[in-house]
């Protein structure tokens, strides 16, 4: 099966190894700690009043949730370096904007998934409209992307590195 870039998750390694660890740890250990949980909080009585049987359940609804982001994550992550340093902006980029080409008014943001980067640079995914108007384009170029009020706004590329990290 290919894939294409807007389904594929841009990892580093370490990023990788983490959420790896993150998914081992939910599908063993923590399945059946919320196990215990459960079977104890049945043990308690009436299921219908019963909060920490209750809790449990949604407790274990969450963790399965997040059990199956990570694979599907996994599946479609793609390990390796920063893309190249050719001025096209793509996921892994730190990307450098100017609104509606304001040189006084702009944002540096880091294109990829949440998983990618650590909190010190705000990320947006390249499937949100920002990362979809400016995913393909040149330090130089005008990019449009659909706000949520349903107008357009537009922004001029006036960066893009390799995030490093």
């Amino acid at each position: 099966m290919t894939q294409t870039s807007e389904n594929v998750t841009w990892l580093t390694q370490e990023a990788y190894n983490q959420l790896k660890a993150e998914l081992e740890y939910l599908s063993g250990p923590a399945r059946t700690e919320i196990a215990v949980k459960i079977a104890a909080a049945r043990e308690e009585g009436d299921l219908r009043e019963n909060g920490g049987y209750h809790a449990a359940k949604e407790e274990q609804g969450k963790m399965e949730l997040r059990v199956r982001q990570l694979t599907q994550l996994l599946e479609h992550a793609k390990v390796g370096e920063a893309p190249a340093d050719d001025g096209v902006v793509e996921p892994g980029m730190v990307v450098t904007i100017a609104f509606d080409g304001d040189p006084d008014d702009t944002m540096t943001f880091l294109l990829a998934s949440r998983e990618y980067a650590s909190s010190d640079i705000e990320t947006y995914s390249p499937q949100s409209p920002l990362g979809t108007g400016v995913n393909g384009k040149r330090m130089g170029d005008d990019a449009e992307y659909e706000l949520p009020n349903g107008k357009t706004a537009t922004v001029k590329i006036l960066a893009a590195k390799p995030y490093t990290g």
